[in-house]
């Protein structure tokens, strides 16, 4: 094989590697702020006062947990993104009924 044909598959490899990297990070990054707003959530009451944005904000992260197991990181970072959603829309409704 030519030089030139080693420095292609060399880069590929490289790509390929730094890319489904940046999914596991970003997917760490979402779930850790999904579980800070989860834990605001629950501590401020959610579980009582918006029970159907704490259920769906708690299903959400444990999806997320599931698929960062398998290794599907970028399912795994969709589902905590939905998760900090919930948890955020259950937040606003009990700023709300303050």
């Amino acid at each position: 094989m030519s030089k030139k044909v080693w420095v292609f598959f060399l880069v590929l490899g490289f790509f390929s590697l730094s890319f489904s990297g940046c999914y596991y990070f970003s997917a760490t990054k979402e779930m850790k702020a999904a579980e800070k707003l989860l834990a605001d959530l629950k501590a401020q009451g959610g579980e009582k006062l918006v029970p159907y944005e704490y259920c769906s904000a708690v299903q959400f992260l444990e999806d997320t947990k599931l698929e960062y197991r398998e290794g599907d990181y970028k399912s795994a970072k969709e589902f905590a993104s939905r998760s900090q959603s919930a948890a955020q829309a259950g937040l606003a409704e009990i700023q709300k009924k303050k």
